[in-house]
């Protein structure tokens, strides 16, 4: 009885109708088998590489003591509870394994793949997807039609998809989504990102996607019961031995060969200076690869072609970002600023959020790209990689050597950096500029402008006073970028908010509103006095750089 054809908030039927129909479904009812697969294959990987028969025993003391370093030195609340006695264990098992012969060994990684497997492994019911489905966007419209009046909180008048816009190459992806395997590649501002996106690829009508989501998040009690309702694995970055690495790998690639849509953030974290991310994590990348070569190796030319969508998630304020821009700035400054606890830390403080963000005249553009396949080829109707010479090119012979389809590290390493360099392209002609983004860049660059002795540290220092603009400099500024982002979105180089296409004074009205609403220290201000003021230049950086990479500097 999982068969739904389109919630009322979002904006088309689903592809495939029923739930219990979805890969990502599929692949839950089968997720004892699944993992055994992926254990299997991992482990075949892994032993592949080895060259004597100490190999194995001296990587599970490798494995053990990396573990054991981690639950003494950095331990998290959402860590099992029998993790320090798991190692233990294992410790004592490898000590009388290593007088013994290799089945010994063989057992100890068996009992590790298992653990690491279960612990990544997701599960998703159609049923409690359903739920999680309808009452997000319950909770969401609540909120959205408090308007800051407690006695309107319960009425029920609105969609939240009144402040969410979509944007871009939504129908193509619909088709594509009927006959291939898609892969997001979204940017990442905030915790928020996942349910937002999972929300997103709902309303337009796709299957829920696999994720993979940090295991620290699985400690804030709001995200912990929502993400494994819509599609998510766990990722923990402290585990950086190999064993846990290649079944995290491997868990991707076979989710992709079962037709499973993906969603990567490939910026691998957040953004902490607040720009559209320029350098890419290549690991869970290159796993789409890998499933492509593998669905060829099986299936021909009739194999699934697996095709990437990049993804950017617009909104006004970020609710970790003056802990962001610290953290930015502190790598980049060294002692110069100190670092800070995590803002986003509890439930009680993401609700505020929401409350805040949806109880606001604010607004959320979530910007679909054009779908490529891996080699940064454009997609044609049914589904053919077309050059940019225009032929229809059969990519298949991308993963071959001398005639024959082979596995080449190096190669498809090369393939990954390049696709890596395409999709930083892709998400700035994607990025939808805000009114927020271009107050905020004007306002910053004017600043900096006046102190042209400054370095950035120096800059970030200076008094409020000295921050104060005229409304009549900030305009003509902001006229003559919003020309020019306006002859860039005519050739396709970006996306702009409606709110953009509106009056100058309409515009610095909406920005000044909007940009960093959460915060209790302002980007920017209007004084009593009419002028502009900027409370904390740190935040004002921060949301400058959404806007930088497009050479708009000349413009201001």
């Amino acid at each position: 009885m999982a068969k739904i054809n389109k919630h009322k908030d979002s904006l088309y039927n689903y592809i495939i109708p029923d739930v219990a129909d979805w890969p990502i479904a599929k692949l839950s009812a089968d997720r004892a088998g699944f993992l055994n697969d992926v254990k299997k294959k991992t482990a075949e990987r892994i032993t592949k590489s080895f060259g004597g028969d100490n190999d194995l025993h001296s990587l599970l003391e490798k494995v053990l003591y990396q573990e054991q370093r981690r639950v003494k030195n950095n331990p998290w609340r959402a860590d099992p509870k029998d993790d320090k006695y798991f190692w233990a264990k294992i410790k004592e098992e490898l000590l009388v394994s290593k007088d013994q012969d290799k089945s010994g060994d063989e057992a100890i990684f068996e009992q590790i793949l298992t653990r690491y497997a279960e612990e990544i492994g997701g599960s998703f019911k159609p049923e409690s997807y359903k739920f999680a489905r309808r009452i997000i966007p319950k909770l969401f419209r609540r909120l959205l039609n408090a308007r800051r009046n407690p006695r309107k909180f319960w009425k029920d008048k609105h969609g939240f998809k009144e402040h969410i816009q979509y944007k871009g190459s939504i129908e193509e992806i619909r088709n594509l989504a009927t006959k291939s395997t898609i892969v997001f590649l979204p940017t990442h501002f905030s915790n928020i990102d996942s349910i937002l996106l999972g929300l997103s690829i709902d309303a337009i009508g796709l299957p829920a996607a696999i994720y993979g989501a940090g295991l620290n998040l699985f400690e804030i009690k709001l995200f912990s019961y929502f993400m494994s309702r819509l599609g998510s694995y766990t990722v923990d970055r402290r585990k950086k031995n190999r064993i846990y690495l290649e079944l995290l790998k491997t868990y991707s690639t076979e989710a992709m060969r079962r037709d499973c849509h993906s969603l990567f953030f490939p910026g691998g974290t957040r953004s902490r200076s607040g720009a559209i991310e320029t350098s890419l994590k290549l690991g869970l990348l290159g796993t789409a690869f890998d499933a492509q070569r593998l669905n060829f190796m099986e299936d021909g030319d009739d194999a699934k072609k697996i095709f990437i969508v990049p993804v950017v998630l617009n909104y006004h304020f970020v609710l970790e970002a003056p802990v962001l821009i610290r953290e930015y700035l502190k790598q980049h400054g060294k002692e110069r600023f100190l670092q800070e606890n995590d803002e986003i830390s509890t439930s009680y403080k993401i609700s505020k959020f929401l409350l805040k963000f949806f109880t606001r005249k604010s607004e959320m553009v979530v910007s679909f790209g054009k779908p490529k396949d891996l080699f940064g080829n454009t997609i044609d109707e049914n589904g053919n990689s077309v050059n940019s010479k225009g032929r229809v090119v059969n990519i298949k012979e991308y993963f071959q050597s001398n005639g024959a389809l082979t596995e080449d590290l190096q190669r498809d390493r090369e393939y990954n950096r390049l696709l890596a360099e395409q999709v930083v392209k892709d998400l700035h002609k994607t990025n939808c500029i805000l009114t927020s983004h271009v107050l905020s860049f004007v306002g910053f660059t004017l600043i900096k402008s006046k102190f042209p002795e400054l370095d950035l540290f120096e800059l970030l220092r200076i008094e409020k006073i000295e921050t104060e603009l005229t409304l009549g400099e900030v305009g003509v500024a902001i006229e003559n970028v919003v020309a020019r982002l306006l002859e860039m979105e005519k050739n396709g180089d970006i996306m702009m908010s409606n709110n953009l296409k509106k009056p100058i004074d309409e515009i610095i009205n909406n920005g000044l509103l909007t940009l960093g609403m959460y915060n209790n220290k302002m980007p920017l201000m209007l004084t009593k006095e009419g002028k502009i003021v900027s409370e904390d230049l740190n935040l004002l950086y921060f949301y400058h750089n959404r806007s930088t990479g497009y050479n708009l500097e000349k413009y201001v």
